[in-house]
């Protein structure tokens, strides 16, 4: 089974503004029988220790009934077809397949979290679904669902996926069987790029209405443009990007297989949802949409479908608990509206409710599940909520207050509400985070040292870098990987050359990956023990293959994200000044000024005081916004030229610090 190394675009995995990388060589195959050996696997992922087998061996004992079958029954139910061979070529001509996790059968591993490999088979049920009369999903081809609901006259797709391949591959299968009616319109559920980067393998040539909710673009600008880079790297270990596939390596997101990433497209809204409820009707098929900002997402919508009784609850019901906080990095998320939006679903559509549908994972068939699955995450988002704030209010910080909640009993034995991609111990912290913030209130955690500093200060005090492997070691050998981890990490960030501290953390973090629940929790431990063996993999990304959302990205959002990219450094040495873009194509005129190492600016008229006054096009602007164009372009372009001082727009140009979409995590 080949193991690709996988180029990473995610919602933020924009490094929107960044150069191709090298490209570096494919991880070797994971061995389907990796857990059987006590010899590191071919990739160098050590084995599970005795320690991690018997807590794998014993996690949910008394708690989780692994012999329940209905979630198994209804992942499976309506299944019209599936094709385990097909093959989704990706941007950097990898393929990408739901067959790359056929090793996931049988018992689990001890490699692998019970739980987690429980939910790894649930998500591998992959191909086109009947979910109701005129409702379709296909599943499996990306970490997304894509939704096609019967209209009058054709079909209304619901979010098309991460990537035009992925969404190409998945309307074959769906036009196979259901025929070739046009698409007659398109809903993005919300502003994560697996819900809309496959469009064009959808959208008809004349134009149709594609409904997303309020905001959607600002909040798709802002995570893939503002924060893009940072974003885009973090994810490539929430989602195991470089990692091959096997038992002790990656297996599963947890919310679904992953993501099928690649060539990304984009579509400006025509319609927005912003309240509650919403009544619309698309082709003929009636819509009561449900506006609920700020839950998985700033900028969301859920529907209900009354001739259907069935509610799609996009992404804020899942079959599992989801994320308060993103490890890719991303706003924090309101817990209490989450839930009441949830709630508000159950009370204005709750009475003849049938089938809830999501954008991910399987449906809850029958009015008495669906209900009880609703209010299930309902009541774990505002537990977490209510006694993260009952506990913060006692004096508890945010590591104490993870340490100690627990799910009651009633919501912790049911599989939905398992933390196999958010978990009870980040998402406390993020609720806390969301009321107070990064700072626990004790002052020692006010302005502590960096990394680097702080690590060479505790091998000092701890003995020095032998000393500190010596308890690391016995830390490990005693199952205590979290204090190994620690050690470790301090020991790594004081001296990155330290070769055996480096394979220790690497080792730990093996064994931390394996026992845990999480999907993404694995994916992150065993991202930094890879990139701790072998070193940074380039993330091989095109920054071409985001011109689709720039090229309509409103340009106040553009410049506003160039001001992120101000070396203030060197800004804050220059005087003041104003600058006049005429962008001749579209008929529009921005103002910018730029002092102490800030850039303002403003859709306006021409100031007559400025520096200089620059006629060009969006097109060559984005190009040099993203380094596609150099100043050489610039001087020979005639699509560029400047009424004033040269000088001074292009000292400003060269202030744009150039991004680095692979900088290391897990060393300095």
């Amino acid at each position: 089974m080949r193991s690709p190394s996988r180029m990473f675009v995610t919602a933020s995995a924009i490094a929107l503004l960044v150069a191709c990388g090298a490209e570096e060589k494919p991880p070797a195959p994971a061995s389907e029988s990796a857990s059987e050996s006590s010899e590191p696997d071919a990739n160098g992922f050590t084995a599970p220790t005795a320690e991690t087998a018997q807590s794998n061996a014993k996690f949910g004992e008394g708690l989780l009934d692994y012999a329940e079958q209905t979630d198994f029954d209804e992942a499976k139910q309506g299944l019209i077809a599936s094709d385990p061979t097909v093959r989704i070529t990706l941007a950097d001509g990898e393929v990408w397949s739901p067959e790359l996790f056929s090793f996931v059968q049988g018992e689990a591993p001890a490699s692998v979290n019970p739980s987690l490999w429980r939910q790894a088979k649930l998500n591998g049920n992959h191909g086109l679904f009947q979910v109701a009369e005129g409702i379709y999903q296909v599943r499996g081809y990306d970490v997304s669902n894509m939704t096609w609901i019967r209209g009058k006259t054709g079909w209304i797709i619901v979010d098309p996926l991460t990537s035009v391949q992925s969404a190409t591959a998945a309307v074959g299968l769906a036009r196979k069987h259901l025929g070739n009616d046009p698409v007659t319109a398109v809903i993005f559920t919300h502003s994560h790029i697996d819900h809309f980067a496959g469009v064009s393998a959808v959208l008809p040539e004349d134009p149709i209405p594609v409904v997303a909710p309020a905001h959607f673009v600002e909040e798709v600008t802002s995570e893939n443009i503002f924060a893009g880079t940072a974003m885009s790297r973090r994810a490539t270990y929430q989602f195991g990007a470089g990692l091959p596939y096997g038992p002790r390596s990656y297996v599963d997101t947890g919310l679904g297989k992953q993501p099928a990433a690649a060539d990304i497209a984009f579509a400006l809204p025509t319609d927005y949802v912003d309240r509650t409820p919403q009544e619309m009707e698309l082709d003929g098929v009636r819509f009561t949409f449900q506006h609920v900002p700020n839950s998985e997402a700033p900028a969301e919508l859920a529907f209900y479908l009354p001739d259907h009784k069935a509610y799609c609850g996009a992404e804020i019901v899942n079959r599992t608990m989801h994320n308060l906080y993103t490890l890719r990095g991303a706003k924090v998320r309101d817990a209490y509206k989450w839930s009441d939006y949830i709630d508000d679903a159950v009370r204005l559509f709750g009475g003849d409710m049938q089938i809830v549908f999501m954008s991910h994972t399987w449906p809850a068939f029958g009015h008495d599940r669906a209900i009880a699955f609703l209010k299930g995450q309902r009541d774990t988002y505002r537990f977490i909520h209510d006694q993260t704030l009952r506990l913060a209010n006692q004096g508890f910080t945010p590591r104490e207050i993870s340490e100690q909640l627990e799910l009651p009993p009633g919501l912790a034995k049911n599989f939905s509400n398992r933390g196999y991609y958010g978990t009870l111990r980040h998402n406390a912290k993020a609720v806390y985070q969301f009321y107070f913030g990064w700072y626990d209130g004790n002052p020692a955690n006010l302005n502590p040292w960096p990394p680097v500093e702080l690590g060479k200060r505790y091998v000092e005090a701890l003995g020095g870098a032998a000393a500190v492997k010596q308890k690391a070691q016995a830390a490990f050998d005693a199952g205590d990987y979290r204090w190994a981890a620690t050690l470790l990490d301090h020991l790594v960030f004081a001296d990155e050359t330290d070769t055996e501290a480096r394979a220790l953390l690497a080792r730990t973090y093996d064994q931390l990956g394996y026992q845990a629940e999480s999907g993404v929790w694995r994916a992150v431990y065993l991202s930094g023990a890879n990139e701790l063996r072998h070193g940074v993999v380039p993330s091989g990304f095109d920054a071409a293959r985001a011109t689709a959302i720039l090229d309509q990205v409103p340009l106040h959002l553009f410049f506003s994200a160039m001001a992120t990219r101000v070396n203030a450094a060197e800004a804050a040495d220059q005087e003041p000044v104003t600058l006049n873009f005429v962008f001749t194509d579209v008929n529009e005129t921005h103002v910018l000024e730029l002092s102490n190492g800030v850039l303002l600016h403003r859709r306006a008229e021409a100031d007559p005081n400025a520096a200089a006054t620059v006629n060009l096009t969006r097109d060559l602007f984005l190009r040099l916004g993203t380094g596609k164009a150099g100043i050489r372009d610039l001087i020979f372009s005639g699509d560029f030229d400047v009424d004033g001082s040269r000088m001074a727009v292009l000292s400003f140009f060269s202030l744009m610090e150039p991004l680095n979409p692979d900088f290391p995590i897990v060393t300095p």
